[in-house]
């Protein structure tokens, strides 16, 4: 889950990094020496043969997380529908990779592919405009992820229930609902004891102070924490097949209203 958090983080990272050097890739194919912005590195990469991938990438996650502006982030690309003339005002980036130009009646270039460069720095203004949305819908992502990752663990332990291996089942569900009682605890900031081994008692009561839950959800965990021990712990009596149904149940039921 961490790795997957991470990639999403690395792949927004790339999508600003990369965006800046195409942004002064621009600047330096076409602008002329005489302006002064143009830096030579041949390190940068051509921003014809690279903005479509940053595109691609960038128009995604403009959908996903900032929907009311994903009209405006298509039309700085798309070519005008209605136009006489190819015209600085309405010049787009699709324009500038087609290589779309005017010569005027010297001979010169007078709106070109120089014209293009507005419109990227406001779609990238829009991508880096993204980066609070984003960092908080990390947050639902973990969540999902997390929630999957649970429900997976739980249908392993019913697996192993089906088959027998009563201890085994109860200890694996025990293991879920730990974990979700701590990432429970961290979202309410819940304090916990420093205690180097924190049981699914500890992380019941600081809840139950806390006000997080009340008495009657308090006891129910508790019931469940009493099962997972008698799996984990009481080798001279075997869990009954119902204890861990229940077990598995009770879990499950915890990561679907517990959060």
């Amino acid at each position: 889950m961490s790795y997957t958090i991470e990639r999403y983080k690395k792949d927004y990272e790339w999508l600003i990094d990369f965006g800046e050097s195409l942004l002064q890739s621009m600047y330096n194919s076409y602008f002329n020496d005489d302006i002064g912005d143009a830096i030579e590195d041949k390190n940068l990469p051509d921003f014809e043969d690279n903005y479509q991938s940053w595109y691609s990438e960038a128009i995604h996650l403009v959908k996903q997380l900032l929907p009311h502006r994903l009209d405006d982030f298509k039309r700085l690309y798309d070519l005008p529908r209605m136009r006489d003339r190819i015209s600085p005002v309405g010049y787009s980036i699709e324009d500038c990779l087609l290589g779309n130009v005017t010569i005027n009646v010297k001979g010169e270039v007078g709106t070109g592919q120089q014209n293009a460069i507005r419109n990227f720095q406001q779609q990238l203004s829009i991508v880096k405009g993204l980066k609070r949305r984003f960092e908080s819908s990390l947050y639902d992502i973990r969540l999902h992820l997390q929630a999957e990752m649970f429900d997976d663990e739980l249908d392993a332990a019913s697996y192993l229930l089906k088959n027998r291996f009563n201890r085994a089942a109860g200890a694996m569900a025990g293991v879920v609902l730990e974990r979700h009682l701590k990432q429970v605890c961290i979202n309410h900031d819940v304090k916990l004891s420093k205690k180097k081994h924190i049981t699914i008692s500890d992380l019941n009561e600081a809840l139950k102070q806390e006000n997080i839950i009340d008495t009657v959800y308090w006891r129910r965990i508790q019931l469940l924490g009493d099962i997972r021990n008698k799996c984990d712990h009481d080798k001279d009596v075997e869990p009954s097949e119902s204890e861990v149904l229940d077990l598995i149940a009770g879990v499950k039921k915890v990561t679907q209203t517990l959060f």
